[in-house]
């Protein structure tokens, strides 16, 4: 009997042989990983680390700039008093205050055109005359009609006056008198319905002559001498726009409408003036007019007017300019370049320059910003320097010198500032700071 052939017998060697590749490859992996993690803290330290001084080594953050690092060269300015103008800016659309279409009240034909395109008129000037002769005649019409109606009813109160004496001595009849009297007054109503016809042929004469409602610039001219022109034509014969004075329409947010109005309440007069689109040059001055009666609900504003007086003409109706309104203005702040506040996490904060030409990071509290310049209300006083321009680099204790005298105003307060600076300031940073 035939026994099946036996398995191979499961010696130690064989087990390794099994089992060897297995371990292998789970080493390479555990490897691969611990290389990965290696890699990824390298990466976050060399991206988190401090910088690195100059000897060399590593530090904790501020120690290596005051200690080693280069100082960084950075702009200063002088913390000081000033007034800080409360300004509403807003963009603007010049308007004419009149713009008019001379029409013409009579019709006929045009005799005379009397002004010149784009000439300054003044108000009644004459800008075109209609061929007068037909409303002369008409006048002469009316004239003598007139004087024959009155001359009629100068004889029926000569009639009625006779008859009445005849009446009073009983001899005539009351009907005749009462007749006569009618007749008298209906010649009184003819003649003052010739006055009034002599009247109106007088206007319509007098309307031959067209003349400049306003005062302004006219425009381009929609007739010539020899047209016919119908009373009331649309086009007329002049279009006058009045620009001096000229107002500006502007938009205010709504949430200064009642600081506004408030102003307005109190009698002040709200300076306003007008720049160029690239808002460097002042084209012209004037006053705040009026507030419109209702809110813009789709862009929450509320349309509002100033008025120019142009004199030298630089505002053109139709015009956008940049409006500056002056609300008010808080005198004695405490003020720094715009550029000098900083914002972070915690709030607002400036660098501090220190005697020792170290920067000493300040949370501060900013009040209203003007142009040029920023209030402080809150953490900084007079005379204190604090960083303009290079602070972006910049860490609390970093060594820093100044690479120009101190901006924004320094130099008009600089014995000012120099009395109310600290004194524990050293000379040379006095000097640094001049």
């Amino acid at each position: 009997m035939e026994h099946p052939p036996s398995s191979s017998p499961v010696t130690p060697a064989t087990v390794a042989g099994n089992t060897g590749p297995r371990h292998v490859r789970w080493l390479g992996r555990a490897v691969a990983v611990v290389g990965l993690a290696a890699l990824a803290g390298l990466a976050w330290y060399l991206t988190h680390r401090a910088p690195v001084p100059a000897t060399g080594g590593f530090g904790p953050p501020g120690a290596a700039g005051a200690r080693g690092a280069p100082p960084s060269t950075v702009g200063v300015a002088i913390a000081r008093h000033a007034d800080i103008p409360v300004i509403i800016e807003s963009l603007g659309t010049v308007i004419s205050s009149a713009s008019v279409t001379v029409t013409p009240q009579v019709s006929g034909v045009v005799t005379q055109v009397l002004y010149k395109e784009g000439q300054m008129v003044e108000k009644g000037q004459v800008l075109a005359t209609i061929d007068p002769e037909p409303f002369r005649l008409a006048l002469a019409q009316a004239a003598a009609a007139g004087a024959r109606d009155v001359a009629q009813l100068d004889a029926a109160r000569v009639l009625l006056q006779r008859y009445k004496t005849l009446l009073a001595e009983d001899s005539i009849a009351r009907q005749t008198v009462d007749t006569q009297d009618a007749l008298v007054q209906q010649l009184a109503g003819t003649v003052a319905l010739d006055r009034a016809n002599e009247d109106s042929a007088r206007l319509n004469l007098q309307w031959s002559r067209i003349v400049a409602p306003v005062a302004g610039r006219v425009g381009l001219r929609p007739i010539d001498a020899g047209n016919y022109i119908a009373a009331g034509n649309a086009n007329g014969v002049a279009t006058i726009t009045q620009v001096a004075p000229i107002d500006v329409q502007f938009s205010i947010p709504q949430d200064r409408v009642p600081e506004l109005r408030e102003r307005i309440a109190s009698g002040a007069t709200l300076p306003v003036t007008a720049w160029d689109s690239a808002r460097t040059r002042q084209l012209e001055a004037g006053s705040f007019l009026t507030l419109d009666n209702q809110i813009d609900t789709q862009t929450g504003t509320i349309k509002a007017k100033a008025r120019f007086a142009n004199t030298a003409g630089t505002l053109f109706p139709n015009q956008f300019v940049n409006l500056r309104l002056l609300l008010r203005t808080i005198d004695g702040a405490v003020v720094i370049p715009v550029i000098a506040l900083r914002h972070g996490p915690a709030g607002d904060f400036v660098y501090v320059v220190n005697a020792d030409q170290t920067v000493t990071l300040r949370n501060v509290t900013a009040g209203i910003s003007g142009v040029d310049d920023v209030a402080i209300t809150k953490g900084l006083a007079i005379g204190e320097e604090v960083v303009t321009e290079g602070g972006d680099r910049l860490k609390d204790g970093a060594r820093v010198r100044s690479s120009a005298p101190p901006t924004g105003g320094a130099a008009a307060n600089a014995g000012e500032a120099a009395a109310q600076r600290p004194s524990r300031r050293s000379p040379a940073a006095a000097g640094v700071a001049k």
